[in-house]
Parts: C-alpha cells; structure tokens; sequence
C-alpha cells in the first residue's frame, strides 16, 4: 500500500504538498516524514542526483522521481510492486505540472500547494489494490519498467548528508578555535611586551621624576 506522498521543490527542499491523511495506521509515521524531509535536504545540496530512485528503510521502500526541480516522493510496503509506485507518482507528476507549473519556482511557503491533496487521495485510492484490473493492466504494461532504476539503503543515502554535516561543523569549530587562539597569541605578545618594557618604562619614569624634582629644587 502506499503510506506517504510528499512533493518538495528539489533547489531548496521547500515541501509544496503532503497526503494529509497519509501515515493514520503508522504509530511512527513521524519518523519516517523525517527521513523524507531529510532526502529533500540531501537533494537540495546536489546529492543523489539520479531521477528515479527507490530507498530502502525498515518495513517500507521510498521510491522518488525528480522532474523540473520538483521531487515526487511516496512510500509503500516493500511488497508493493515497485511499477505501480512509479506509475503512481508519473500520474501525480503529470497532474501537479499541468495545474501548478507555472508557480513552482514563486512559492514562498511550505506546503503551498496543499489542495493539490484532492488528487493524491483519488490517485492513491485507484492505485491501493493491486489486484484491479486496471492495476494488473499496468504492471503487464511493457513501455513502463523500473529495472534500471536503482535501489539503495536510507542509511547509506542519509549517511552522506550527515558525513557532509559533521564535515561542515568540523570547519566551524577548527574556524572558530583559530579564531580564539590568534586572541591569545595576541593578548601573550602583549603580555610578552609589556613584561619587557614595563622595567625599562619605571626606571625613565623615575629618573625623569627625579630629574623634574632636581629642576624645581634648584
């Protein structure tokens, strides 16, 4: 079955819509809307870049296409015959250009396109059972097949976001630590300095002292 859809434009992993009652019979459904906003993250930052993918995390697959800056995303069982996923969201793609096209790259708020629901919950009805025989039409319909689209793992996918995260932070700190240390060298030059001159500026103080005390006794 599928459990979630989500629809994010790619250049910024702004979400546009969301199944709104997608994830009712999942008690970690949060969980998982996580790991999706998480791939939009990654895909933002120009990584796994290929336009179709399927990502594997626990009892459910994501399967993604990326058209015109735009990430369809669903999530299904893993029994859920990877055609009919795909075909699945080529019929949300297709829909989504023709009516909201032209505003993709304007929209300044997430979830900008939420009545676009309406078509997800009557797409995703007609694609629930794979036993109808509009869905068994499909899945025997050579013009549209998944082989070549990969499959990977959430953790090896997310994983590369996360090392570029930990990289990121890791020059932040090593900035920042830099930063301090070039103070203190500085506040010990000064130290350093004033260590050095401090007798030297005493001792012409005292004689110029001495010298002006002299002067005005004579």
């Amino acid at each position: 079955m599928v459990k979630l859809t989500m629809i994010a434009r790619v250049t910024d992993g702004l979400p546009l819509v969301e199944g709104l009652d997608d994830g009712r019979d999942m008690p970690d459904v949060d969980y998982y809307k996580k790991q999706a906003k998480a791939l939009f993250t990654n895909l933002s930052r120009g990584q796994n870049e290929a336009s179709r993918m399927s990502i594997e995390t626990g009892p459910y697959v994501f399967h993604y296409i990326i058209e015109g800056r735009v990430c369809y995303l669903t999530m299904c069982d893993r029994a859920y015959p990877k055609k009919l996923a795909f075909q699945y969201l080529e019929d949300l793609k297709n829909e989504f250009e023709r009516v909201n096209g032209s505003q993709i790259e304007t929209a300044a708020r997430p979830y900008a396109f939420i009545k676009f629901d309406t078509f997800i919950q009557k797409t995703k009805k007609l694609y629930q059972d794979t036993r109808t025989q509009r869905n068994i039409a499909k899945l025997n319909d050579e013009l549209y097949e998944v082989h070549q689209i990969m499959t990977r793992n959430v953790q090896e996918v997310l994983g590369v976001g996360e090392k570029l995260d930990q990289v990121s932070q890791l020059s932040s700190r090593l900035t920042s630590e830099s930063r301090i240390y070039a103070e203190k060298a500085r506040d010990l030059n000064r130290q350093a300095l004033i260590r050095k001159w401090a007798p030297v500026a005493v001792v012409l103080g005292v004689v110029i002292l001495l010298f002006w005390v002299r002067k005005k006794i004579w």
